[in-house]
């Protein structure tokens, strides 16, 4: 992701790490870059699933002591917003610099409307499966969002159901029509041909 694009970037969270894809995304909307982020849920965390919630549920009883209601820290359940804490972390956000790039971000579950038909990419610097040794532990955020509260699992999953099915059908009928069209292509003869061939194309 060294180069800088003028449309937003859309990148499929599934299978990256947390903290890996937090940073390189960071890096980027503090650059000028506008980027998306769908499938949160999917994104993995390095370590088993019994050591991450311990973690989380530790991190769920820090309260301010003032007034906890009001003064935060908020604990979000989503996965999107667990994705945004962390690069909120590496941000200056409460500078205008850090605000404005904050701004630039935008996060899913699943895959909403606009985002299904375009096309996503992948961070490979942070790709679970090119970082982790193999045979490590990990999670998905979806599994400990829901485990500590986050109430929109089997909705999203629904949800993804429906997309795939869709996006299977779609698939089909463009590469139908792919075919068709050269098929077509192939069948029509133009009066130059033969003068082409003649001499040797």
């Amino acid at each position: 992701m060294a180069t800088f694009s003028s449309t937003p970037i859309i990148v499929d969270g599934k299978g990256h790490l947390l903290g890996r894809l937090a940073s390189i995304l960071s890096k980027q909307i503090l650059n000028g870059q506008k980027v998306t982020v769908v499938r949160c849920e999917e994104i993995n965390i390095s370590g088993s699933f019994f050591r991450n919630k311990l973690r989380y549920h530790n991190f769920l009883h820090k309260r301010h002591i003032v007034n906890p209601k009001k003064s935060g820290p908020f604990h979000h359940r989503a996965p999107s917003r667990i994705l945004y804490k962390a690069i909120r972390g590496m941000v200056p956000h409460k500078t205008a610099r850090g605000a404005a790039a904050l701004e630039r971000l935008k996060l899913f579950e699943g895959m909403p409307p606009p985002y299904d038909r375009k096309k996503k990419m992948v961070v490979p610097n942070a790709l679970r499966v090119l970082r982790l040794k193999p045979g490590r532990k990990y999670c998905t955020i979806k599994r400990l969002s829901h485990e500590v509260g986050w109430g929109y699992k089997d909705v999203v999953d629904t949800l993804e159901e429906k997309r795939k099915v869709k996006a299977l059908a779609y698939h089909e009928r463009k590469t139908a029509s792919v075919k068709l069209a050269q098929k077509a292509t192939a069948s029509v003869s133009h009066p130059a041909d033969a003068k082409l061939a003649e001499f040797g194309y």
